[in-house]
C-alpha cells in the first residue's frame, strides 16, 4: 500500500524514516520538504495533504509542528492514508507522552518498535495502543514536559498566568510516575469546532458544530465508567429552532446524528443518556457527532470597506464577543483579503489596547489583526486604511474579503452538550481517582462576506 513513512521537524531533519517497499527513491524526503516550503499553487499558500511528483504520490499531515509524511506510487485512498498517519502520531504520542522532536530523537529505538508492528510490508495491522502493548516491550524515556513551550492540545488550557490540568498530554500510558506508583485520574475533553458564514448584514447563512468527546485514563485495572450526558439530548433533526439564548444552560440539545467508540455500550442510552464503556489504554474518541441545529455563534462579525477617495479606501472590522464574561478566548486571529493593487495599509486600533497586532501581508494582499485574548462581553474594532496604485474600475467589495476568524475558547461549548456525571466503578471505599471534565471550542471555518 504506502512505500515509505518518515516523519520531518520543521527545518525538514529526517527524525524517522522506513522504507517498506523499496519502490521510491531514498530522497523523497528531501523532494518532499522542497516541494512543501517552495509550495506554489493556485490561491493557495500551503501544500494541499496530497500532491504528486515525478509519478509519487506524497501524502502528509502535520501534528505537534511535525511532518507525518507517506509516499506510495499505486493509487491508494488518500484518506485511508491519511488516517493511518494520524493514528500512527496519536498512538505515538500515547507511548511518549510529548509529541516533539526530542521525544522522537530520544525513544527513537521505540518508535522504529511500534512502526514495525504497525505497518507491514506497507500495509497498516494495528493502531490500537491497548493492542500494541502485548508486542511493544521498550520503556519510553520521558521529556520534561514543564520545560517545554506550550504547544498542541496543552495549551488550549492556558489562561493568563492560571493553567488547567493538561497532564494528559505530557504522560505516557505505559510509563509510572516517579517512584513506581501510578496517579490515577482520567480526562474527558468535549472538544468542539464550530463553522459559521455570516452575511454582509450580519445574518447567519450558515452553521454547523463538529464535536468529539474524547478521554484518556490512567486508570489501572480498566474499571468500568459511566459517562451521563444530557439528560433532553434529541439525536435527528426536526427542522425546528429550540434554543433560548438568553438561559445560560438548559434547554433541549438536538444533534444531526453521531457515532461511538467500538468499547462503548448504549444499553441504557436511549433511557437516561448514559454512555458505559471500559476505557482503552491511550487516547481515544468516545463519541463523535455533528449538529446543524440554530445555536447561538461565539463572536459576531461586522466588516465594512467604503472607498475615500480615487486611491484610497477604509476598512472597519469590528468583533463582539457573545458570550459570558467569566470566558476568556484565546489566540484570535482575523485575517481578511484586499484588492490586488492594494500598495500599502495604515492601522488604527481603539484607544487603550493592549495584547493586539496588525500586519499587512503584501505577498498574498491580507489584513492579519491578532489578539491575544478577548473577554466575554467585550467589542474590539479596527480601522484601516488602504492606498491603491490605480482606481477601482468595480465594486470594491466584490475584490476584498471575505473575513476569516480563527479563536480558542476553553471551558466553552456552543453546543450545550455537558458531562452530567463521570462515574467509576469503585474497587474500594478509599478508591476516588482524580476525575477532569473540559470543554474547548474553536473555529473550524469562521467567515463574514462584505
Amino acid at each position: 500500500m504506502i512505500s515509505q513513512f518518515f516523519v520531518l521537524s520543521q527545518r525538514g531533519d529526517n527524525i524517522v524514516f522506513r522504507d517498506y517497499r523499496g519502490e521510491v527513491p531514498k530522497g523523497s524526503a528531501e523532494i518532499f520538504f522542497r516541494k512543501v516550503k517552495f509550495w506554489k499553487g493556485d490561491e493557495q499558500d500551503d501544500a494541499p495533504p496530497v500532491f504528486n511528483v515525478d509519478g509519487v504520490n506524497y501524502i502528509h499531515v502535520k501534528v505537534a509542528g511535525l511532518l507525518f509524511v507517506a509516499t506510495t506510487r499505486v493509487n491508494v485512498s488518500p484518506s485511508l492514508v491519511l488516517e493511518l498517519l494520524q493514528r500512527i502520531a496519536r498512538v505515538t504520542k500515547d507511548y511518549l507522552g510529548v509529541l516533539n522532536e526530542e521525544s522522537l530523537r530520544k525513544n527513537f529505538v521505540l518508535v522504529y518498535e511500534l512502526l514495525d508492528e504497525v505497518i507491514d510490508f506497507g500495509y497498516p495491522q494495528t493502531t490500537s495502543t491497548e493492542a500494541l502493548k502485548s508486542y511493544v516491550f521498550n520503556e519510553p524515556i520521558v521529556v520534561d514536559a514543564a520545560r517545554l513551550p506550550p504547544l498542541g492540545p496543552a495549551s488550549m488550557f492556558m489562561q493568563g498566568t492560571k493553567r488547567m490540568p493538561g497532564t494528559a498530554v505530557t504522560k505516557s500510558v505505559v510509563a509510572n510516575e516517579p517512584g513506581g506508583r501510578k496517579r490515577e485520574e482520567i480526562f474527558v475533553d468535549i472538544i468542539e469546532k464550530i463553522s459559521v458564514t455570516f452575511s454582509s448584514s450580519g445574518y447567519i447563512l450558515t452553521s454547523e458544530i463538529d464535536g468529539t468527546i474524547q478521554m484518556k485514563s490512567y486508570l489501572t485495572g480498566n474499571p468500568e465508567i459511566r459517562l451521563a450526558l444530557n439528560e433532553d439530548l434529541s439525536i435527528g433533526r426536526t427542522g425546528a429552532s429550540v434554543y433560548d439564548y438568553n438561559s445560560s444552560s438548559g434547554g433541549v440539545v438536538i444533534l444531526d446524528d453521531c457515532n461511538f467508540h467500538e468499547s462503548v455500550h448504549l444499553d441504557s442510552f436511549d433511557v437516561d443518556r448514559t454512555l458505559t464503556l471500559v476505557p482503552p489504554d491511550g487516547e481515544f474518541a468516545v463519541m463523535n457527532y455533528r449538529m446543524t441545529q440554530e445555536f447561538k455563534p461565539p463572536f459576531r462579525i461586522n466588516a465594512l470597506i467604503e472607498e475615500a477617495g480615487a486611491l484610497k479606501a477604509e476598512v472597519i472590522l469590528k468583533i463582539r464577543a457573545d458570550f459570558a464574561p467569566t470566558v476568556t478566548a484565546n489566540t484570535i486571529a482575523v485575517s481578511m483579503p484586499l484588492p490586488a493593487y492594494t500598495t500599502r495599509v495604515s492601522y488604527e486600533l481603539e484607544s487603550g489596547a493592549v495584547g493586539q497586532t496588525t500586519d499587512f501581508k503584501e505577498s498574498n494582499k491580507k489584513i492579519e489583526w491578532n489578539l491575544k485574548k478577548i473577554v466575554g462581553g467585550s467589542e474590539h474594532t479596527l480601522r484601516a486604511k488602504l492606498t491603491f496604485f490605480q482606481e477601482s474600475h468595480g465594486n470594491i467589495t466584490r475584490e476584498a474579503g471575505p473575513v476569516s476568524m480563527s479563536f480558542t475558547i476553553p471551558m466553552y461549548n456552543a453546543s450545550r452538550l455537558q458531562v452530567r456525571y463521570l462515574q467509576i466503578a469503585k474497587k474500594s471505599k478509599s478508591y476516588n481517582p482524580y476525575r477532569w471534565v473540559r470543554y474547548v471550542t474553536q473555529s473550524n471555518s469562521y467567515v463574514a462576506r462584505l
